[in-house]
């Protein structure tokens, strides 16, 4: 159980840089994240091991765990640490281990690191691979979580208690909490990988992709995506229909008019992450690859971008996981034509690449709209992004800071937009994406009280 030496073909780094990349790409950049999260459950066994005691048992213990799940089934593992909420869990169970072991400020007693996310881990590899085991952690909460599978609460459990994962002969599973008589009785692991029944709670399908990939819905993970409480969300029987019609037409949307983001998307699997807030929000983690935290969508075409534009963001991150593009350090801060606030040049180029992609996004909806008002919207959208994106990227190629891969991808990134820039556009559209770009810019140098002569 080793991570896989990879290669990236000349030819797919110069198409992620236009901004695309297609299935393949997709494909690499996953094996790629499966073999960093492998490097990363053996770096958190090891820190473990430096300090010691219990911490390290449990650690050691769920490694072999997860060691014998591969040998039975390496695609159960697979399913399990390409999972985006195991990313959140093994980074930040090791950031964790390395500030204990440095004796580092606010870090509180070993015995404080939450290293049963990796006993959680380990046991949703056995149950995948139907290995014959018994393993038991410490609760923080009263809810027994298995990632990629589901979990279910226990009321009366409480902190301190005992989670209990038994799989038996026949590969049957149990959850449970143990010594407490107020708590429950165990609840069965079901065969099907989605949906909630009785106790059980799990993410929803809301629909499988052309590859027979799931898109889910995930409200139930404790650790789905950084910053959402770990409580359920508790979506409403009316709410799940909501996201299942707008995801519908979105798919239907990308399938027919975007194909080469559609490849993408159903080159996943993928979990949309909702969120309990109003408005138009969208976010990706560089942790946590091939999810998306998406505010309640309110059009099919409005999802729609939201899914291409985070599927752009989740693509450069995986690749910075891969090269060195810039370097670090710098304290700059420059205006980005999408945000309110100074960005650091990571920020930067990440921005510069997902509005390569939204540029790319309008370009075709102007191709493709029927409806006069939709047309002239999707006119104007297209001049102000791929103005914004280039001029993003212009100030990375001239910042100093980009290595000789990073240099080539800017370049290739610039030669898209150029050829974009070149593509003719309604005059009057022309004028009003242009005049949002520079309401933006105004708003920002009066939010942040810049000059405007001396913006980068």
């Amino acid at each position: 159980m080793r991570p896989v030496p990879l290669r990236m073909p000349g030819r797919l780094f110069t198409a992620l840089a236009t901004g695309g990349g297609g299935a393949e790409a997709l494909d690499l950049l996953a094996r790629a994240e499966y073999s960093r999260r492998l490097a990363c459950a053996h770096a958190v066994t090891e820190a473990a091991r430096d300090i010691g005691g219990g911490v390290a048992d449990a650690a050691g213990q769920a490694w072999e765990l997860l060691a014998a799940a591969h040998r039975a089934d390496p695609r159960a593992v697979s399913a399990v640490l390409t999972h985006p909420s195991t990313g959140t869990a093994l980074f930040g169970l090791l950031a964790r281990l390395d500030r204990v072991a440095e004796g580092g400020p606010g870090t509180g007693p070993a015995g404080e690191v939450p290293v049963h996310w990796f006993s959680a881990l380990a046991a949703a590899a056995a149950v995948r691979a139907g290995v014959s085991v018994r393993v038991r952690w410490p609760l923080t909460t009263d809810r027994v979580f298995l990632p990629s599978l589901g979990g279910a609460r226990f009321p009366g459990a409480r902190p301190g208690d005992v989670a209990e994962v038994s799989v038996d002969a026949a590969g049957e599973a149990l959850i449970g909490v143990t010594g407490r008589r107020s708590v429950p009785g165990p609840v069965a692991v079901p065969d099907s990988r989605t949906g909630s029944a009785g106790r059980w709670q799990a993410a929803h399908c809301l629909t499988l992709l052309d590859t027979g990939a799931p898109l889910l819905l995930d409200d139930v993970d404790p650790l789905r995506f950084p910053g959402v409480p770990e409580r359920p969300l508790g979506l409403t029987a009316d709410e799940l229909r909501w996201w299942e019609i707008m995801v519908e037409e979105a798919c239907g949307l990308l399938r027919a008019d975007h194909p080469e983001t559609y490849a993408e998307l159903a080159a996943g699997p993928r979990t949309l992450v909702p969120l309990g807030r109003t408005g138009s929000f969208s976010g990706s983690s560089a942790e946590a690859f091939g999810s998306m935290a998406l505010s309640p969508p309110r059009t099919g075409r409005g999802l729609a971008l939201s899914l291409a534009h985070e599927l752009q963001h989740s693509k450069f991150a995986a690749v910075l996981h891969l090269f060195d593009l810039f370097e670090p350090g710098g304290e700059e801060r420059y205006y980005a034509p999408w945000r309110p606030d100074p960005r650091p040049l990571l920020g930067l180029f990440h921005g510069a690449y997902a509005h390569l992609g939204v540029a790319e996004f309008w370009n075709r909806r102007r191709a493709v709209e029927q409806d006069p008002e939709e047309l002239a919207r999707a006119q104007a959208q297209f001049v102000r992004w791929r103005t914004g994106a280039r001029e993003a990227t212009e100030v990375l190629l001239s910042s100093g800071r980009l290595t000789p891969l990073g240099q080539r991808f800017a370049e290739t990134m610039l030669t898209t937009l150029d050829g974009l820039c070149r593509l003719p556009v309604p005059a009057d559209a022309r004028r009003r994406g242009l005049a949002l770009a520079a309401e933006h810019r105004a708003e920002w140098v009066r939010r942040n009280g810049v000059p405007e002569a001396l913006l980068i």
